[in-house]
């Protein structure tokens, strides 16, 4: 008995060789199936020119059209294909830069610049006169804004300007500028000198010195901070007032110091830069005053 090829029930698959129903279809002479025919304009002059692929170049309003209808802009054949995404590239060299070692130098110097002029300033010593507390080579921090927030004390530390200066040199604007700039960093020296002392003598009190020994007020002033040799080179000292708005300095190195008692004289508070408040340098000297 034969066996039965199991098809399913729809489908209709005609077998090879016969026909299926239907009248036959007309043949389409153009080869387009069933497509209607695509009129041709044989006039060379209105023919659509060809691109180097093979394409019709589309007319330009077409395309201005097409990118309107659409939310786009037009390209046009004279203009970048990349020029969207130069925002990106200008974006990444700006990143670039700022994870580059310039810049990362130029901050720093900037930051240097503004914690030097407002907050706290390196000096060197030069002299003996604050020996033994400061020693010669010795580097200290300065605060700068100790008294903006409060007054200042006897016993201090202090760093100020030359209370007599000498004339400036006129170097306008920009040579000023550069000046301080370079005084900032360190390229260029201060025109003024400094000073460091310690306050004896506070706005409106009395100072004498008599036999070796500093009276404020008719009072004997205690100076543990002197060494036995300081002490008992003090000198004489006329019974003075201190001006209102200044101050009465010596160095700790009594014998050895140009101070209030000798030519330096009385120093106006808004000469004071700032309150010495710890040695940086050496390391052997290092630690607070």
């Amino acid at each position: 008995m034969a066996e039965t090829e199991a098809r399913p029930v729809d489908d209709e698959r005609p077998s090879a060789g016969v026909p299926s129903e239907g009248p036959p279809e007309p043949s389409d002479p153009s080869g387009r199936n069933g497509a209607p025919p695509i009129e041709t304009d044989h006039d060379e002059a209105t023919a659509a020119p060809l691109t180097a692929g093979g394409g019709a170049q589309r007319d330009p309003a077409a395309v201005s059209a097409d990118a309107a209808a659409t939310g786009g802009s037009a390209a046009t054949s004279d203009g970048p294909r990349h020029a969207p995404h130069r925002g990106k590239h200008e974006h990444g060299a700006r990143r670039r830069f700022v994870g580059s070692t310039p810049f990362l130098i130029l901050v720093a110097l900037v930051v240097a610049l503004i914690v030097k002029t407002f907050f706290v300033q390196a000096f060197y010593i030069p002299s003996e006169s604050m020996e033994p507390t400061l020693a010669v080579g010795d580097r200290v921090f300065v605060n700068k804004v100790v008294y903006d927030l409060g007054d200042i004390t006897r016993g201090d530390v202090i760093v100020f300007g030359n209370p007599h200066p000498g004339q400036g040199t006129d170097r306008g604007p920009i040579g000023a500028f550069l000046n301080w700039l370079g005084e900032g960093i360190g390229f260029a020296q201060p025109e003024d000198e400094d000073f460091i002392k310690r306050v004896v003598g506070l706005p409106g009190e009395t100072v004498e010195i008599s036999d070796n020994v500093v009276y404020i007020d008719g009072e004997p002033l205690d100076e543990p901070y002197l060494t036995d040799d300081a002490k008992i080179s003090n000198g004489d000292y006329p019974l003075t007032q201190v001006p209102d708005d200044a101050l009465f300095v010596m160095g700790d190195n009594r014998g050895n110091s140009a101070d209030s008692r000798y030519g330096l004289g009385f120093v106006p508070v808004e000469k004071v830069i700032g309150r010495a408040f710890v040695v940086i340098w050496p390391p052997e000297d290092m630690g607070g005053i």
